[in-house]
């Protein structure tokens, strides 16, 4: 296959419907369902279900999906790490979590910094989900990922630090005395509940709590009697007053880790997990 028609085909899967994609592609729209149309001829397969009224993907055509992206985005990241590696000014594109592992960050920077032939290292600081796209098509060199939450199936990864999670919820809220509540009850609380994070195509589940971006606007929420959540026992120190914290014992630990592509040959990702792996 083609990097053009993977990204024909994606963006029809996307918007299952031939006149969108044709207008995000800025092309015609009888080339565009020809294109599929020889696609899946060629593969001899399947990939979208057509009526008058809808488009839906086949079995085939949702792995297809998954399967394109990955490419796409492995194509994008050659390029973009490509061109960096050509720049004038040697540097590192370091992707984490907006206030998440904030201490562990900024002893990470500092202690990089005092390595000789250190380099200098942007950071970006992004939502949930986002270090791991970054890493993925080549806008980052490197991130910071925490397991559950993140996936980091093909990357090489080493363990920083593991901590237990807590429940963050409004001050004299009836559970904020207990010490300590089980997993299964704060799932089911509905006042307040549980926020709703974007998935990787940036859309959010359908549930009763409010979407959220990044932990300020979720501790604003909580704050104010909207949101409870779940999170990393670390994230303590960005709380205030107005939020109570009791443990759960039984939620999944939270392990920070360094993550970067398999085939970097990059010397100076290399002196940064080095130094990560030191602290």
């Amino acid at each position: 296959m083609e990097t053009r028609e993977m990204r024909y085909f994606v963006a029809v899967a996307e918007e299952l419907h031939f006149g969108r994609a044709a207008q995000r592609l800025a092309i015609a729209q009888p080339p565009l369902s020809r294109a599929i149309q020889q696609l899946e001829r060629r593969l001899g397969v399947v990939l979208l279900h057509r009526t008058a009224r809808a488009i839906a993907l086949t079995e085939a055509g949702a792995v297809l999906l998954r399967e394109a992206r990955t490419a796409l985005d492995a194509v994008e990241a050659a390029e973009r790490r490509t061109r960096r590696a050509a720049a004038d000014q040697p540097g590192v594109v370091l992707a984490t979590k907006a206030g998440a592992s904030s201490e562990l960050l900024s002893k990470l920077l500092h202690a990089y910094a005092a390595e000789p032939g250190a380099v200098a290292v942007e950071v970006m600081l992004c939502g949930p989900g986002q270090p791991e796209n970054l890493l993925r098509n080549g806008r980052a060199d490197v991130a910071l990922l925490h397991r559950p939450y993140d996936t980091t199936a093909g990357f090489d990864t080493e363990d920083l630090h593991t901590e237990q999670q807590v429940v963050v919820l409004p001050a004299g809220h009836p559970l904020a005395n207990r010490k300590h509540v089980p997993l299964a009850e704060v799932n089911t609380l509905t006042n307040p509940p549980l926020p709703r994070w974007p998935g990787r195509d940036g859309s959010y589940p359908d549930g009763p709590g409010p979407q959220v971006r990044d932990h300020t606007q979720l501790f604003q929420l909580i704050a104010l009697g909207l949101a409870c959540a779940v999170v990393p026992e670390s994230l303590r120190t960005q709380l205030r007053d107005d939020h109570a914290v009791v443990p759960v014992p039984d939620a999944p630990a939270v392990t920070t880790v360094i993550a970067w592509p398999p085939h970097s040959r990059s010397k100076a990702v290399a002196d940064l997990v080095h130094t990560a792996t030191r602290l």
